[in-house]
């Protein structure tokens, strides 16, 4: 039975671990942008790397 109370608590421990992760993601910005990897290899570069001079 003590088995299975230290594998609760550190089950819960593990989740709110990752819950307070994922609140300071959201929070830090970190899921806003979800347009713009999706079509970033579309863009062209800023830099020119039409032919190199030698």
């Amino acid at each position: 039975m003590s088995a299975l109370i230290l594998l609760l608590s550190v089950s819960l421990l593990v989740a709110i671990g990752f819950l307070t992760a994922f609140v300071w993601s959201v929070r830090k910005g970190q899921y806003d942008d979800d347009y713009t990897p999706s079509v970033r290899i579309l863009f062209d570069d800023k830099e020119n790397n039409s032919s190199p001079q030698s």
